[in-house]
């Protein structure tokens, strides 16, 4: 059986799915109600919005390239 030669493998391409939805879900928790011209809108500065939303997302992208280095295990192929 023919075997690509690929950037990725099956362990980097999991690794960097699921450090895309940790990303997603940083700007998911990030996002709300905004403040407009007709009242003020205390919830932009809540702990949720300021400090737990950038760690979530920092962790994906840290993840990200943890996935991207994360060095194949070559096969042994058998003859």
């Amino acid at each position: 059986m023919s075997h690509k030669n690929l950037a990725f493998h099956k362990m980097n391409l999991i690794i960097c799915g699921v450090a895309v939805l940790i990303i997603i879900i940083g700007f998911l928790l990030m996002s709300g109600p905004a403040t407009t011209f007709e009242g003020f809108e205390p919830d932009i500065f809540s702990v949720r919005r300021i400090k737990v939303a950038p760690v979530v997302c920092l962790a994906g992208f840290v993840l990200m390239i943890f996935g991207i280095l994360y060095p194949a295990k070559e096969r042994k192929e058998q003859v």
